[in-house]
């Protein structure tokens, strides 16, 4: 349940002509199924086939053509539901949601209305360090996608591409919990993290994988507190669905605009029209794409062709029992086992690909070390590069070999800036690079001691004043680092510097 330690942020409060008013924001997230084949047929579901390539005859709505659930979409989507810590219904049924598109062959779609696989469950969503909303999630249902249609191929016809029909989408509904554009990407961006972690959705907004319906309502402060006491919606202003959402920025930016748009209307005197509407980011503004369907306009009923959905519970906890470690639980490990930062925890959790690199390169070695030369150095470089983890020139065992010279006195940080630029750049072996190009520290205070005499005897007015304020000291220091390409330990340095000094 929700950390009590954490700070809930402030609602988001927008000044009209004549009020202020507070957002209200639910969501209802369509996460595709990570899955080779569809929810009700044996069909492929890899993206960017050629149109109509990855259909079978159940997709295509072919008489007499029977659906058969994929167990392991419902696998997946229990996964989900433990992952956001939610109720799995043992029992849930199929419902047919009927409507007709172009790229819906079947005319109704197949969905979970009345009895849905997930309950409820919540996510805890970190605005900073101490900050969170935590968001209720009232249901999680499986349902199967519709086609694509194409209008921008020939002037005067629309082309149907069927890939997408009957591919598994994990419809993820929140309660009204969210209250600002900020918290509402935010909420999207920690879902997909879950998802990401669980290995139930690739979370690609891009190609259409993770997409949002944003319902959009305003209210006059003090408002929502009611609402949250009565559960009452009258308290709420009514609200307005921007559709298909598959971009972050754009979320905040259609939220935004949709409050703006109601805060007009209902100050003018008006009335807000419950309806979906789109977001046009070029004119940034929405407009109006059909009136608000309720659920009896869909004409739901049982799909007599699907029995019931049972599952035995041993089966819901041998998956519980096979859960990953979740970021918020890994994120607390970090800073517990390795001393990390709230910050630096929170960067390397944030995709499991870079938490997998990090506990690769952090394994028998310093922690922190590793979490600084990931963060500072390889992060640095990547983004320069603009690419990331997944395609780092530089393995974690390569990066833990430059740590591990370090470590032992054999380089200090200065070289090791060198060796690792050699590295990500050229490849090889940290310590052979080392050797090769006599790059290895010098400890042998003998030779330290001696340069440290020569920079001394040569600069005499230097030392008069190093004398008479310590902190010049570090002058002599450079110089000797500098007379020894940076391969004096720096420590050994310091010390016989401050001895010949008299400091």
């Amino acid at each position: 349940m929700l950390d009590l330690t954490h700070e809930t942020p402030k609602p988001k409060t927008i000044a009209g002509a004549r009020h202020d008013w507070e957002l209200v924001i639910g969501m209802e997230v369509h996460a595709q199924v990570a899955s080779n084949a569809k929810l009700f047929s044996g069909a492929s579901t890899r993206f960017g086939a050629e149109p109509n390539a990855n259909v079978s005859f159940v997709d295509a709505a072919m008489p007499g053509m029977l659906p058969v659930i994929n167990e392991f979409c419902v696998e997946q989507a229990v996964r989900t539901g433990l992952g956001l810590k939610a109720a799995i219904n043992l029992n849930s049924a199929f419902d047919r949601k009927n409507y007709f598109y172009p790229d819906l062959p079947q005319g109704y779609q197949i969905s979970q209305l009345y009895h849905p696989i997930v309950g409820e469950g919540e996510v805890l969503v970190e605005m900073g360090p101490g900050v969170a909303r935590l968001v209720r999630i009232e249901r999680i249902h499986l349902e199967q996608d519709a086609g694509k249609s194409v209008h921008d191929m020939d002037p005067n016809m629309s082309f149907v591409d069927l890939n997408r029909t009957g591919v598994a989408l994990m419809e993820i509904v929140s309660r009204p919990d969210i209250r600002g554009p900020e918290e509402a990407a935010a909420y999207i961006a920690k879902l997909r993290q879950i998802l990401r972690y669980l290995g139930t959705c690739d979370g690609n907004m891009q190609n259409g994988n993770l997409r949002a319906d944003v319902n959009v309502s305003i209210c006059r402060p003090g408002a929502y507190e009611k609402y949250q006491e009565t559960q009452d919606f009258s308290h709420l202003g009514t609200r307005c669905e921007i559709k298909n959402m598959n971009s972050m920025r754009f979320i905040q930016q259609a939220i935004e605009v949709e409050a703006r748009r109601q805060i007009a209307i209902v100050e003018a005197g008006g009335k807000v029209d419950q309806e979906t509407r789109l977001y046009d980011p070029d004119k940034g503004e929405t407009r109006s794409m059909r009136s608000k369907e309720e659920a009896h306009d869909y004409r739901y009923f049982p799909d007599p062709d699907l029995l019931p959905l049972e599952i035995e519970q041993a089966w819901v906890d041998a998956i519980a029992d096979a859960l990953p470690e979740l970021p918020d639980a890994r994120k607390a490990r970090y800073m517990a086992d390795f001393g990390l930062t709230d910050y630096d925890a929170t960067v390397l959790t944030a995709e499991k690909e870079n938490a997998a690199f990090f506990e690769a390169v952090a394994e028998g070695r310093d922690g922190k070390m590793a979490a600084n030369w990931i963060l500072n150095e390889l992060f640095g470089r990547l983004k320069k590069d603009d690419s990331d983890i997944s395609q780092s020139p530089l393995t974690p065992a390569q990066l833990g070999g430059l740590i591990d010279l370090i470590a032992a006195g054999d380089i200090s940080g200065k070289i090791a800036k060198d060796v690792f630029a050699i590295l990500y750049d050229e490849g090889g072996d940290a310590a052979q690079i080392v050797e090769a190009r006599g790059l290895r520290q010098v400890t042998d205070t003998g030779a330290i001691e001696a340069e440290v005499d020569k920079v001394i005897a040569a600069n005499p007015a230097q030392v008069e004043k190093a004398r008479a304020n310590p902190k010049l000291a570090g002058w002599f220091v450079g110089q000797v680092m500098k007379a020894t390409g940076g391969k004096a330990n720096p420590a050994a340095v310091n010390q016989l510097v401050s001895a010949k000094l008299g400091l």
